[in-house]
Formats: C-alpha cells, structure tokens, sequence
C-alpha cells in the first residue's frame, strides 16, 4: 500500500512497518520463529496519482481541492456528455465548499464514469498535526484507519503476521492477499474474532471454548480477526 505524503518533511518517505499492537499482543500468546508487521510506502506528493491514500496537514487541504476544481471545470467546459455533466457539477459543488469528493458518496456507475480522472480528493484523504510525525508508528495506524483500512492476523508455527486489507474485504479476497494459491483452493476460512482470541488466552484456548466459526468465501473480514485458511493444494 502506498500513502502519499504533501509537505510533511518531518516523515521519512519508503517502506515503514506499522507497528500494530494487536500482533503484540497476539505474540504473547502463540509462540512464532518470527512476528510480521504489515508494511505501506511513504511516497511524495509527485506519486500521489498512484497511491491508496494521501496525507495532509491542514496547510496543504486547498491545494487538493484547487487541484481537482481545476480538473472539473476544464472538463465541464468541454461539454461533456449529461451523465458525465451531472457527475461534475456535483464534484464542483462539493469542492467550492471546500470538501473532498470522497464525501459524496458516489455510486459503482459513477465512479467508473469518473475512474481516469487522477481526482486527488476522491481517494482516502488524512490530515495530521505535524507533532503528529513524532510517533510515526502510531500516526500510520491512526491514517490507516482514517482510510478505511483493517488487518487480519495469522498465527503460529513459523510467523504471528498481521496483513493489511481493506474494510468490506471477504474471507476469499483475503486469502488472495497471502497467496493466489491458497484464493484458488479456497474451501473455507477458519475464524477467531480477536476479542475471544485473547479472553480465552490463546489460539488453542479459543478453539476448545467453541469460538472458532467456518466462514465461505463471502464472510467479511473483521478487524483483527484470526484465520487459518483450508485450501485444497
């Protein structure tokens, strides 16, 4: 994942871990050779086209909205077709209220109609205190949040890992997210929820107390949820 960061120099820009506190605590309870905390990329504001979510302060909110009101007006002058008219006209609105576009609510069809325009402002937008900076790992958990991201845990045996995926993520497209294999075969997702994870005192504990669930491919992923994914290899 990759978050672009505008005019915040106190962050150091590449690969960071996020340290989440949950795989901690997850540790303790269910020894591993290793503990995995997922990743994103701090990119400039050069990269920001491609990036999952963007980072502000309050300083630099006007030069996302300038920029998209900028791109909408231009493309209203070309006369563009009514469905597509529509669209900007309440993007131009929202803007010059100096809102972000991702406020709207826009539907599938309008956001595919609206899919290669670059809008900065309709991706995840999170604004931060600069002293913010000071603990990165709990900034980029607090921006993760913000922009509607979860992770999941597995745990045991050779690595306790946590993996980064996005609120709305089902148990199948979760298991793509570790590999393309185990998404193939799937066959069903074994589920803890993290809250009867650590009451019970462990993975073990857990199991034999009735809370682990078999979950199909259209279960959605819960925040911290513990899976073990059967797939046929």
């Amino acid at each position: 994942m990759k978050i672009s960061v505008f005019a915040i120099s106190e962050l150091p820009l590449g690969r960071q871990n996020v340290k989440e506190t949950r795989l901690d605590q997850a540790d303790k309870l269910v020894k591993a050779k290793k503990k995995t905390y997922p990743q994103v990329e701090l990119v400039g504001q050069d990269a920001a086209q491609e990036a999952d979510a963007i980072m502000i302060t309050a300083d630099s909110k006007m030069d996302l909205i300038l920029h998209d009101l900028d791109f909408v007006e231009t493309r209203l002058a070309k006369s563009p077709a009514e469905n597509e008219k529509t669209i900007l006209s309440k993007m131009k609105a929202a803007l010059e209220k100096e809102e972000f576009i991702s406020t709207l609510g826009l539907t599938a069809a309008e956001n595919e109609v609206i899919s290669g325009y670059g809008l900065l402002t309709l991706k995840p937008v999170a604004v931060i205190r600069k002293e913010d900076a000071e603990d990165l790992g709990a900034l980029l958990a607090k921006v993760l949040a913000q922009s509607g991201f979860i992770y999941f845990l597995t745990v045991g045996d050779k690595e306790n890992r946590a993996w980064l995926i996005k609120k709305g993520t089902t148990a199948w497209e979760a298991a793509g997210v570790i590999h393309s294999d185990i998404q193939q075969g799937f066959i069903r997702a074994e589920i803890i929820s993290f809250t009867d994870f650590i009451a019970c005192g462990g993975e073990t504990q857990a199991k034999q107390a009735g809370k682990m669930r078999l979950e199909l491919k259209d279960y959605v992923m819960q925040d911290a949820d513990l899976v073990n994914f059967r797939f046929n290899k």
